[in-house]
């Protein structure tokens, strides 16, 4: 689990951001050398989505999560090297090894799990709310959906129940450019996907996916909004992703020339987030080095365990399913 910093909520957050990069370009060189099994999404490039949603979040408030998750499990608190064992298919795994990269759940952790099918998070997190609020309690669900997947019936689906019904839930559209290779300006014809939102009635806003705090304060007022009765929001995040859809295959032939070179020298929400911590005074750059020590420790074990942990038992493979014979 990524280690709490006491000190300042924005020192906290850049642990998380810090941990999420790492986690993720290890999990890159790794599947480069053959290591890791099945289909892996990076998420490098959207972390400060991630870290400012959750860092609104309470401990028990969920979150659902979609095939590019990793970055959401992390943020929510997610333990590190069990979720690096679960990539790897290792028993000790928080799923047992059993789900990979596209399947992290952690029921303890509000983590509803990731999800291989475009926007099939989205009516899970309004179910949750909907426990939630037939339940009398003040937790609160969050919906991630990349920009491909606000085209799924789901999602308008779930908007219109989750205003109907008044159901504390916050809709968190990741826009990185491209549903796998086809860019917005194509699937969605250059537009936001804020007015799908204001059309039947819930609150909507554009938020600057490279900017954590934005996005933080942005999920406080939409998390304020759902937990105080007032119902759901939705928040369009723009934030384009480092690497490609999918580990292994895609050379990002789709992207511009030096594309992603930009990405990475003018628009890297940890460096922007950085030069704030710096400049105005929140942090030195000796304790953000300490900080970048301790994560890259924490990554380095985490691999170090999922390269030496056993394969599950084979009894495990009739567990956690609804039926067995």
């Amino acid at each position: 689990m990524p280690q709490r910093d006491s000190t300042h909520p924005e020192i906290r957050i850049y642990r998380t951001m810090r941990t999420i990069r790492v986690f993720e370009e290890r999990l890159h060189a790794e599947f480069a050398a053959g290591g890791v099994p099945g289909a892996v999404h990076l998420y490098a490039g959207q972390e400060a989505i991630a870290a400012g949603v959750c860092a609104a979040l309470a401990d028990d408030d969920y979150v659902a999560s979609t095939h590019r998750g990793h970055g959401h499990a992390i943020a929510k608190g997610c333990d590190v090297t069990a979720m690096m064992l679960e990539i790897h298919g290792k028993a000790g795994g928080v799923c047992g090894g059993k789900g990979g990269s596209m399947h992290i759940a952690d029921f303890d952790r509000g983590m509803l799990g990731a999800n291989g099918v475009a926007a099939g998070g989205v009516p899970l997190s309004a179910g949750a709310a909907l426990s939630a609020k037939v339940r009398g309690t003040d937790q609160v669900s969050v919906a991630f959906v990349g920009d491909g997947g606000a085209n799924q019936g789901a999602f308008a689906e779930s908007l219109v129940l989750a205003r109907v019904w008044n159901l504390p839930v916050v809709f968190v559209v990741e826009d990185n450019g491209y549903a796998q290779a086809t860019g917005t300006r194509f699937h969605l014809d250059g537009r936001d996907v804020a007015p799908r939102g204001e059309a039947v009635g819930v609150p909507s806003v554009v938020v600057d996916g490279y900017d954590v705090i934005a996005v933080r304060d942005a999920a406080a007022e939409a998390v304020a909004r759902a937990r105080s009765g007032g119902g759901p929001s939705l928040l369009d995040c723009k934030a384009h992703r480092f690497f490609g859809h999918m580990e292994g295959w895609d050379q990002q032939g789709y992207r511009g020339a030096g594309e992603v070179d930009r990405l990475r020298s003018e628009h890297d929400c940890l460096a922007i987030h950085t030069r704030r911590l710096l400049a105005d005074g929140t942090a030195g750059s000796a304790e953000l080095a300490a900080v970048d020590a301790e994560v890259a420790e924490l990554v380095d074990a985490a691999v170090t365990a999922a390269r030496s942990a056993p394969d599950p038992d084979p009894a495990e493979l009739l567990t956690d399913v609804y039926a067995a014979v």
